[in-house]
């Protein structure tokens, strides 16, 4: 997922001992490439993106866990697996577009000036402006 949106950004601080998992809908992908060919060595992830309610979840998504993730060989002669930890750490402004164009959509309201969210009279402040 990484290749194809270049507004992800990774973690890449030094890895721990914790093993980065892989959801049901992202199993046997690389991840740094997002390939399915050749899995080899495995991904490690560091202490903060293993702690706590992170642990256990998707390196890619941010899902449920249920198998472990790898890197493909590719990535492992090209020494794209030292680069440190490959946890995706923020959504992406593909995801953050369809969280906005839903609001918009489902209340039926607007969005005014400061960013506000307007629908009966109510304003409700929302996370961030939007542009």
């Amino acid at each position: 997922m990484a290749k194809h949106h270049p507004d992800l950004i990774m973690c890449r601080k030094q890895c721990g001992i914790a093993i980065g998992r892989l959801c049901e809908k992202c199993d046997g992908k690389c991840v740094i490439c997002d390939s399915y060919v050749r899995p080899s060595q495995l991904a490690r992830v560091c202490d903060e993106c293993n702690y706590g309610s992170y642990q256990g979840r998707c390196v890619i998504c941010g899902g449920a866990g249920i198998s472990d993730a790898f890197y493909c060989k590719e990535c492992c002669q090209c020494e794209k697996d030292r680069d440190g930890c490959p946890k995706i750490v923020n959504l992406g402004t593909a995801r953050t577009d369809l969280f906005y164009e839903r609001l918009l959509s489902a209340g039926g309201g607007r969005i005014g000036p400061g960013g506000r969210w307007f629908q009966d009279g109510n304003a409700i402040k929302l996370l961030q402006t939007y542009k």
